[in-house]
């Protein structure tokens, strides 16, 4: 398996390069970005147009808060993935534990650290274009090449998206193909890192006409990310049975390295004056080794793991958009289908050691023989995702005094679940303690999880007068949330879940051993908006929104849990868009208070089974702003930042009513998780003549106070609920940081040079801290999730 960075398949090479050779062989000029530049001598801030209320509209028009980095700004700030972008959006907020793994978080409405399969939904949205990606697990992780912009949509936007985008949504819009236009470009980038190794990306794109009415896209991109975390030799010696262990067959530097390679292609067809047609495909292959997150009490970058570890994350989504007119009337079809599949491989000797430290685990487990064995578990997971999306609107001219979007969407999720919890030399048969039917498997997930939804919006302005505007919003919704299958123990280990729990009912899910779960529950309600919107003149406007999100309620797998409850999210707005001094500064921003009422968390209760409960409520208080200011032609000077106050409003005592006997688990004024209170960044870029080059310097800084990773202060110890052991205490604070990306280039003609340093400071950033399992029992050994170390990077690209 030899790929263009040493990992990857010989096809990946063939194509990726097939794809770059055409775009450098190719003589003709192109415009690259997104925004309108500005005329030589001309100070005014390009115009981003951006389509957060379903319509295209100037980002300067839209009275709601929204953050937009457009294709310049990508390029600039050295965007390539999630976590490169969502530095400069400071409403936005996340926990991850691997490329790929990351649970997304807007305005503070955040409350759990868990994203299992059997969870609840996520509360922001991501979309690509027209459809939305999101899953339970995270959603897809697009590698950021050839995009338009992405927008971030602070706050709920139930009227017009939907059951995840409770708290907001994130929209990644790619760039379309162009009729009549030959156009491509290619970037090259190696890059080596701090504690780590060597990196590097090849990326790529052409704009073919295709006679006068069609034009094709082709897109592509190849990726190697150096690794920077060691896996160093270390033992564990189990007491209850003397058993000691090492882990000397995977000891290796640069633990974590991660590859990807993809593609996307775009064809747009031109009808006729009123009609376009223009389906869309895009694939991705990511594949990871080793962990993400260090252990402090090993060392700086440093764990000691004693199985194997990675993932393979490869998914492709196949979509269609029409767009046309009927009259006067837009009509937009949007229709999408995704398929993703996940493989992974994890190391859980934590649990296994401390659950023996503390209760002897490990003289339970046994082999054929009755003798005692290396209790180490590891888990491998198959999770395989499809999703199917269809959404048809229209909407009425933007310059009538009452005008509409109106629309009716339907979504379908399927995520077929497989988590195999594993013992090397587990007895089997009969009296063994492995699932029947699998050998050396102590646990066993085998589910399917089904979520659809069905909804009908409509979103009315009314211009009263040309200064004054009321719109308001509605949406009716139906969802369904199904969840059957077999999860648990042998019989012979447990008599509380797992097979014990079957009672004779045979599979429903092809290989199992049994079911012990198949259940299943509906929702339907409505989620609503109001917004009032005055011009003080051209170029500034302030409003007033009133608007509300929604989660659906769910299942709960363990049979004895009732099913946790529908959120809702009502938010109280006021904003202003603002431009000063000829369009050349840009200020606008928004204060929000928020009521969280009854919201969904997620912890881990007995044999780290994840359990959701309807927690109560929560207010949120804050304020984001962002400047863009174009000092003169050549500096440009941009920034944002956001205040989140969010905290509980009564005590928590996990989903129950507290007493002696179950007190508090979280007491009211308790800071919800993830979110900093202050997050802020800066950009400020200079642009010069150097000789006969047209020459650049540029330097970022991004800076948050601290947060909490858990809602919970204390919980109770599994197997003992009886005592309760500390959470928030154990596992520490995510500490506040401040990075700094700086970076100075030259371009001519149609090529460009630049050199950046990343994370110049070596700065060790905390993205999350987190436990393997349990945090009252693992939360003594904590891992940190760290940004990645000082990157030194030199990137070349031609456009055509």
């Amino acid at each position: 398996m030899v790929g263009l960075w040493g990992e990857g398949s010989r096809n990946r090479t063939v194509w990726t390069a097939t794809l770059l050779a055409s775009t450098m062989l190719t003589g003709v000029s192109a415009t690259f970005a997104a925004e309108a530049a500005a005329p030589a001598g001309d100070n005014t801030i390009g115009e981003i147009i951006v389509t957060a209320q379903k319509r295209e509209e100037s980002l300067q028009k839209v009275p709601a808060s929204v953050q937009a980095l457009g294709t310049q700004q990508l390029q600039q700030l050295h965007v390539q993935n999630f976590n490169d972008y969502v530095k400069f959006l400071p409403s936005v907020s996340f926990q991850t534990t691997a490329p790929g793994q990351t649970n997304v978080y807007m305005r503070g409405v955040a409350a759990d650290n868990q994203s299992n399969h059997s969870g609840s939904q996520p509360s922001v949205g991501t979309y690509l274009d027209e459809q939305p990606i999101t899953t339970i697990g995270g959603a897809l992780d697009v590698h950021v090449y050839d995009i338009a912009r992405v927008e971030a949509l602070s706050g709920p936007q139930g009227t017009l998206y939907g059951a995840s985008s409770e708290a907001g949504t994130i929209k990644i819009v790619t760039n379309k193909p162009e009729l009549g236009k030959f156009s491509a470009a290619y970037d090259v980038e190696a890059n080596q890192v701090d504690h780590g190794g060597v990196g590097g990306s090849a990326e790529g794109y052409v704009n073919v006409p295709l006679g006068d009415k069609m034009a094709i896209r082709l897109v592509g991109w190849d990726e190697h990310d150096a690794g920077y975390i060691d896996n160093v030799y270390g033992t564990r010696n189990f007491v209850s049975t003397g058993i000691t262990v090492n882990n000397a067959a995977y000891i290796k530097k640069n633990y974590n390295k991660t590859d990807i390679y993809g593609g996307r292609a775009a064809l747009k067809i031109e009808l006729n004056q009123n009609w376009t047609v223009t389906p869309t495909i895009i694939a991705q292959d990511e594949h990871n080794t080793g962990i993400f997150g260090y252990d402090p009490s090993v060392g700086d970058l440093k764990v000691q793991h004693f199985r194997p570890e990675g993932q393979h994350d490869r998914w492709y989504q196949a979509a269609l958009t029409v767009q046309g007119k009927i009259g006067d009337y837009d009509l937009v079809y949007s229709g999408g289908h995704m398929d993703r599949r996940l493989s992974s491989q994890s190391d859980y000797t934590d649990y296994s050691y401390l659950y023996d430290k503390g209760f002897g685990y490990a003289a339970y487990f046994m082999n054929n023989a009755h003798h005692n064995i290396d209790p180490t578990q590891w888990i491998i997971g198959n999770d395989h995702f499809t999703k199917e999306s269809h959404e048809i609107r229209i909407s009425s001219p933007a310059n009538r005094p009452v005008h509409f979007v109106m629309g009716a969407f339907y979504q379908d999720q399927r995520h077929f679940i497989i988590q195999n919890y594993l013992v090397n030399d587990l007895s089997t048969g009969p009296s063994g303690l492995s699932v029947t039917g699998w050998p050396g498997t102590l646990w066993l997930t085998d589910q399917l999880r089904v979520d659809r939804d069905f909804a009908f919006f409509n979103e009315t302005t009314f211009d009263l007068t040309d200064k004054l505007s009321v719109t308001g919003g509605i949406r009716f919704y139906k969802s369904v949330n199904q969840l059957e299958g077999f999860y648990g123990f042998s019989a012979n280990f447990s008599s509380h879940t797992g097979e014990a729990k079957c009672e004779g009912r045979p599979p429903i899910i092809a290989g199992s051993p049994c079911t012990n779960l198949n259940k299943t529950i509906r929702d339907n309600g409505e989620t609503h908006k109001i917004n009032i919107t005055y011009k003080l003149d051209s170029d500034k406007l302030i409003y007033a929104t009133y608007s509300t999100g929604f989660r659906p309620g769910g299942v709960n797998r363990n049979g004895s849990l009732p099913p946790y409850d529908p959120d809702y999210l009502s938010n109280y707005e006021i904003g202003w868009k603002t431009s000063w001094l000829d369009k050349s500064l840009n200020f606008n921003g928004a204060l929000f208070w928020e009521d969280w009422k009854n919201f969904q968390f997620s912890y881990l209760g007995l044999n780290s089974l994840t359990v959701i409960a309807n927690a109560g409520n929560a207010r949120i208080l804050g304020a984001e702003s962002q400047v863009s200011w174009r000092a003169t032609h050549d500096l440009t000077i941009s920034g944002s930042a956001s205040y989140t106050n969010a905290e509980l409003q009564e005590n928590f005592c996990g989903g129950q009513t507290c007493s002696a006997t179950n007190p508090i688990q979280a007491p009211k004024g308790t800071q919800l998780p993830v979110t900093p209170k202050f997050k802020a960044n800066v950009t400020a870029r200079y642009q010069f003549d150097l000789a006969s080059f047209r020459a650049h310097l540029q330097g970022s800084v991004v800076a948050q106070t601290s947060s909490w990773s858990d809602l919970l202060t204390q919980a109770p110890i599994p197997p003992t609920p009886s005592i309760y052991a500390p959470v928030r205490s154990a596992l520490g604070k995510q500490q506040g940081y401040a990075t700094a990306d700086f970076s100075g280039g030259v371009e001519r003609d149609n090529w460009s040079l630049e050199l950046s340093i990343l994370n110049a400071f070596d700065t060790r950033a905390q993205m999350y801290r987190y436990a393997e399992c349990t945090i009252q029992i693992c939360g003594q050994e904590p891992y940190i999730v760290p940004n990645r170390p000082r990157t030194i990077s030199i990137r070349f690209g031609q456009k055509f």
